[in-house]
């Protein structure tokens, strides 16, 4: 993530009232916030999914993979869409119904602010609440996203390992970090 003053950080942080924070199912409408983040290489630079460059490419998103996705959300700052949160049960060759992936995005002007960490604790209840089969939700970080693993941290998450050459992002094999929050886990408030 890019740096921050301390000073432009610690007064916008002050403004926010992450009360204001909610988190609804993505709507065709929410295609312009959407292209802040999507358009973004800053922000899609540890993502699974290239830089979007056309208006096209979001409605394609919106309605053939978050609308159908069994669990995709918005990230909403006064129901405005900010960022994107997914959770994704197994589905692998041995579907584990106790276990799902966590995945989560936001524009960068929202960088540092608290409110992805805010967004991943209510997630987390409401899917151990939505879905009784799951008792681990995952999250599996580049080794370089740094702020995405101080998320998770804040969140009650455990780093369990790093996976060395474990996914490929953007045509390079990365080691990863793999994290977990167990439904017997506390909750971090």
């Amino acid at each position: 993530m890019a740096e921050k003053s301390p000073k432009s950080s610690s007064s916008e942080k002050a403004f926010l009232d992450l009360t204001e924070i909610t988190i609804r199912a993505i709507e065709l409408s929410d295609v312009d916030d959407l292209m802040l983040w999507a358009t973004d290489d800053e922000v899609t630079r540890f993502c699974t999914w290239d830089t979007y460059n056309s208006r096209n490419q979001a409605l394609d998103y919106i309605n053939n993979i978050a609308i159908p996705h069994p669990w995709s959300k918005v990230i909403c700052l006064k129901n405005r869409a900010i960022g994107a949160i997914s959770v994704t049960p197994n589905l692998g060759i041995i579907q584990d119904k106790c276990r799902a992936e966590l995945g989560y995005v936001l524009a960068r002007k929202y960088w540092g602010k608290g409110i992805v960490t805010r967004a991943v604790k209510m997630v987390v209840s409401t899917i151990f609440q939505e879905w009784s089969d799951v008792e681990r939700i995952e999250a599996i970080v580049d080794v370089d996203n740094k702020g995405s693993q101080r998320v998770l941290e804040k969140c009650g998450f455990q780093k369990e390992a790093v996976l060395r050459k474990y996914k490929q992002w953007k045509g390079k094999t990365r080691d990863c970090a793999m994290f977990s929050f167990l439904s017997t886990d506390l909750q971090v408030d």
